[in-house]
């Protein structure tokens, strides 16, 4: 075989890689997003009460955020593909168990499996991904792309579940993570070799018990202010324990001979900087899908399928937007494209919180142009801040790199959410999110 061919097979194995990888990442976010918009069924179903609903649509990511820490030292001591066999196996099994489920214990249960699977493979699959693309420069432009697949199955989720759940049933929304985990453990054996494990270096069980407890108890009193006020215990008692158990993981940390989370990793302005992109964008998504679903269906009185294609613009325009955003970052760089990104996404927010929410405006002038040019702004944003939160970062913290970009994707929303939820309305919140996405921008702009 010529030098020619050997490298053509070389980049083909490479592409092939990248997208099993990158269908398994928009999987995991896919499964998050694609139980709220059927939600209202499975409580008629299940004869659930409205906390059921909550905590049911929350136990996914509670599991998820808590454990994606641990799941990135997993990770970086036993290898990519390893954690990511042994984190497809329970994600396969949980997605075969939910659609089973025939009432709400089994069905939670299946949920919060399905989490803890994810936070294993989420950093599992950066780490085998730094694998597939030993190169540094090669590795940047992966992670362009990479850093838009979340939001792309965050959106796929909002799009597909309405389809699916009308058509057919909210039991199918499951088939397709269970399909894709299924493909994925086939394939596996595929790709590179664990190459970068490190045996010698402890699980730091401290550190991880501290992070784990205090991120879920803190997620769970966010969650629960959608029912509870935040005067009460019942929010109080998780928030204030939650903000305890970090404090004392931070401090435990700073003292371990081998720490689950370097103080100094964190502390590289670009990286906040990256982290705090990658939240804001996740919570403008999020909040967007479920004020304008609520405002559509509620105030507009649309059905669920009409409700799904009203988003199709926004996927058209995320597609669009992580395309591009390769070539941009490659000829501006990863900060100017962040900050322009977080400028496009939040200047998209004020256009909803101006005419979005006003039913009195036909959907074409309302709510298309806010549509396009959220969706455009944050699939940039993720890009950039995806490759500037792992620039530089050695190949032994690969995996810890996962776990901290993929646990500001999942707390930092939740966090923000249930603060922004607090102003009193649909319209004032989506102009502070955007407000917040400016100030990013700006501050991203300004370390250049």
């Amino acid at each position: 075989m010529t030098a020619t061919a050997a490298a053509r097979v070389a980049t083909l194995r490479q592409r092939h890689a990248f997208v099993l990888l990158g269908a398994v990442q928009a999987t995991l976010i896919f499964t998050l997003a694609a139980i709220a918009v059927p939600l209202p069924r499975i409580g008629r179903e299940l004869g659930l009460q409205r906390a059921d609903l909550i905590l049911l649509s929350a136990a996914y990511g509670l599991t998820f955020a808590g454990l994606l820490l641990f799941g990135g030292r997993l990770a970086d001591r036993y290898g990519g593909r390893r954690a990511l066999t042994a984190g497809l196996v329970l994600f396969a099994a949980a997605s075969a168990a939910a659609p089973l489920a025939s009432g709400m214990e089994a069905l939670l249960a299946a949920r919060f499996a399905q989490g803890a699977g994810a936070a294993l493979i989420a950093p599992a699959a950066m780490a085998v991904l730094r694998a597939v693309f030993p190169s540094p420069s090669a590795y940047g432009r992966a992670m362009a792309t990479w850093g838009g697949l979340s939001i792309l199955g965050a959106t796929a989720g909002n799009l597909l579940s309405g389809v699916i759940s009308t058509l057919l049933s909210w039991r199918w929304t499951f088939a397709v993570p269970l399909v894709v985990a299924l493909a994925a453990l086939a394939l596996t054996p595929r790709l590179p070799p664990d190459t970068t494990a490190s045996r010698d270096r402890s699980l730091d069980l401290p550190g991880a018990l501290l992070a784990t407890a205090g991120i879920t108890l803190a997620s769970h009193g966010l969650v629960v202010t959608d029912t509870h006020p935040w005067s009460s215990a019942g929010v109080l008692v998780p928030l204030l324990g939650g903000a305890a158990l970090l404090a004392g993981f931070w401090y435990a940390e700073r003292g371990a001979r081998d720490p689950l989370l370097p103080t100094r990793f964190l502390l590289d302005r670009r990286r906040i900087l990256a982290l705090a992109a990658v939240a804001l964008s996740a919570c403008a998504t999020a909040m967007t899908f479920v004020v304008l679903s609520l405002h559509l269906q509620q105030t507009r009185d649309w059905s669920q399928l009409r409700t799904s294609a009203a988003f199709v613009p926004f996927a058209v325009a995320l597609i669009a937007s992580g395309r591009a955003a390769g070539a941009l970052i490659g000829r501006y760089g990863a900060r100017t494209v962040t900050a322009a990104g977080l400028g496009t996404g939040a200047a998209g927010l004020v256009l909803l919180a101006l005419t979005g929410t006003d039913a009195h405006i036909p959907y074409e002038y309302g709510l298309l142009p806010g549509l396009v040019l959220l969706p455009a702004g944050t699939a940039a944003s993720f890009a950039g801040a995806a490759v500037l939160a792992t620039e530089g970062v050695p190949r032994q913290q690969t995996g810890l790199a996962g776990g901290v970009l993929n646990t500001a994707m999942e707390f930092g929303p939740t966090a923000l959410f249930a603060l922004l939820l607090t102003l009193g309305s649909d319209a004032s919140s989506l102009a502070a999110t955007g407000a917040a996405l400016a100030a990013v921008a700006l501050l991203n702009h300004r370390t250049k």
